[in-house]
């Protein structure tokens, strides 16, 4: 059998890496053809096609800056699917470039099959449209996104959400050995930072969570190094600061820290998932925020806030993100803020709401059922 797998992001190579172990235990003679990051690569053992550090891309005018070499990697892609021929073909999220192969893909004939549905109950519901006529299967991570889907008449499948598979293989695989000493930490407890995993979101949002921490001296800051990045890259912003910074060890920041600064997206259920209170700081540049601001039609930006449907942590969002009011509302979640124990209390709810840590194995499932099917 031979499955081909489009990831474009960090968090899709994550999530592709799972799923690609619980492909390879169900049948390690699969044949697999991939684009997606060093996870993947981790599992297979064979480099991907494209990186994903080629293909991300953020905001309406990037996206056209970049244009030639977007359309260069649809030609890529294209052709490279046509030569390995496989029996189904598998979409990570990163929908702006996955539905055209989507699409592309359905017309020749192959099986479309979705893992993680793009955020359409968010933004561009006429999505939804597309997703019915090219994806035979569609795999959605978000209990809301049953009764979602139901209102176009499309039946999704619920697999749960694949950030449990990620934190039960990360704690399962932990060696023994005191975090503070691997990496030369003092003892004093940590508030992490995480401040995103591209170029422009470090750039706009680091400098607030540095600014907005200056005055907790009995506090070591922890930032999430991205992936795409050394610690050059960082430098520039930690002159005269005592923050470090660690690559590859989100969750192991995120285990030991008391408290956290996290950017919009999937780090935000990634902190609560760990008891992390946090407060999401979202800053957008001028245009993107501005038609992003019409165009996304949501209470929230946060999952947590929106899996729950109220405000858990709370969301500092463009002019709101300022180094002032990100300090105001990081003291309410440190050890004695008034805001700390309810999400903490909060949080303890997520497990049972996310499923039970089988996301992976249930997509490899159904794709070895739909192969074994046509």
């Amino acid at each position: 059998m031979k499955i081909y797998i489009i990831a474009g992001e960090a968090s899709g190579d994550l999530h592709a890496s799972n799923l690609l172990r619980a492909i390879l235990q169900q049948s390690n003679t699969t044949e697999v053809r991939y684009w997606g990051g060093h996870l993947m690569q981790e599992v297979i053992n064979i480099p991907p096609i494209k990186h994903y550090k080629e293909l991300a891309f953020m905001g309406f005018a990037e996206v056209i800056t970049h244009l030639p070499e977007i359309l260069g990697n649809f030609s890529t892609c294209k052709k490279d699917i046509l030569q390995f021929q496989p029996d189904i073909v598998v979409l990570v999220d990163y929908p702006g470039f996955n539905l055209r192969i989507a699409k592309w893909a359905k017309l020749q004939g192959f099986q479309v099959h979705y893992y993680i549905s793009p955020k359409v109950w968010a933004w561009k519901k006429s999505r939804v449209f597309q997703i019915k006529k090219y994806v035979d299967k569609l795999y959605t991570i978000f209990p809301f996104e049953t009764a979602f889907f139901k209102e176009y008449e499309y039946n999704v499948t619920y697999v749960g959400n694949p950030l449990i598979d990620a934190i039960n293989h990360y704690k399962s695989n932990q060696i023994a050995e005191n975090f503070h000493t691997k990496y030369e930490l003092s003892e004093r407890p940590i508030i992490a930072l995480l401040p995103g995993s591209r170029k422009q979101e470090i750039r706009t949002k680091l400098p607030v969570m540095l600014e907005a921490t200056k005055q907790f001296q009995n506090y070591q800051l922890i930032i999430a190094g991205a992936p795409s990045f050394d610690t050059s890259f960082y430098a520039p912003y930690l002159k005269g600061r005592e923050a470090k910074v660690l690559f590859g060890a989100t969750y192991s920041v995120l285990e030991h820290a008391e408290a956290a600064l996290v950017t919009s997206g999937t780090a935000t259920l990634e902190t609560a998932l760990f008891h992390v209170p946090q407060v999401v700081c979202y800053i957008a540049s001028p245009i993107s925020y501005a038609i992003a601001k019409r165009l996304i039609k949501i209470k929230y930006i946060s999952l947590v806030n929106l899996i729950f449907d109220k405000e858990v942590v709370p969301e500092l969002i463009q002019h709101e993100c300022t180094p002032e009011k990100v300090n105001k509302e990081l003291k309410e979640i440190l050890q004695g803020g008034r805001k700390r124990a309810q999400q903490i209390n909060d949080y303890k709810l997520l497990t049972n709401m996310l499923g039970n840590g089988s996301a992976s194995s249930e997509v490899a499932r159904h794709l070895f059922q739909s192969i074994k099917n046509s």
